[in-house]
């Protein structure tokens, strides 16, 4: 039967500190910061493997966690680094889920050519890339990655309950697009 499984999660807070990005890209080696490209400066945590955005409001954007225990985590030791440059932050941060990304399998094969045809709101090219594009639209705001062996990728939800509904939702989908679930 289909299931699904948290991978990545995606977070927010604000450190509620300036922060000063070329001070800390100097001194600190887990980081990458170029200016020109890009206004953020890039740090990586190794446990949790995660990378986070940082930006001079303070504005932090934390990727790569499996659940929202390992984003504190990873937060609290992005904290410490920045204690090290002498960045003191006082309050605790709020951390508000933005996405999550899963992944799993229905447990049947799809004919996605069959798909493309019989299903609204997706996209599927491939000699691009080999999976069809799925975005749900209601009752809920999702985005599936489906591949003929039956893997799903699903993203843009903010809750492993809403992945679920999203999930129950796609297989009746499926279910009125023809493909029999057995």
């Amino acid at each position: 039967m289909a299931n699904i499984k948290v991978v990545n999660l995606v977070v927010t807070t604000n450190l509620k500190h300036k922060l000063h990005l070329e001070k800390i890209a100097s001194t600190l080696s887990n980081t990458e910061y170029n200016p020109e490209q890009f206004p953020g400066l890039v740090m990586r945590t190794k446990e949790p493997k995660t990378s986070a955005l940082l930006f001079t409001s303070g504005r932090v954007v934390c990727t790569g966690a499996k659940n929202l225990s390992g984003s504190k985590k990873a937060i609290h030791k992005i904290i410490d680094y920045l204690k090290k440059v002498k960045v003191k932050i006082t309050t605790e941060p709020i951390l508000k889920i933005q996405n999550l990304v899963g992944a799993g399998e229905l447990g049947f094969d799809l004919n996605l050519n069959k798909l493309a045809m019989n299903i609204r709101n997706v996209e599927y090219e491939p000699e691009q890339f080999p999976g069809l594009v799925y975005k749900m639209k209601f009752p809920f705001h999702a985005t599936f990655l489906l591949f003929s062996n039956g893997k799903i990728v699903c993203t843009g939800t903010k809750s492993e309950e809403e992945m679920k509904k999203c999930l129950e939702q796609l297989i009746k989908d499926l279910k009125k697009a023809g493909r029999k679930i057995r």
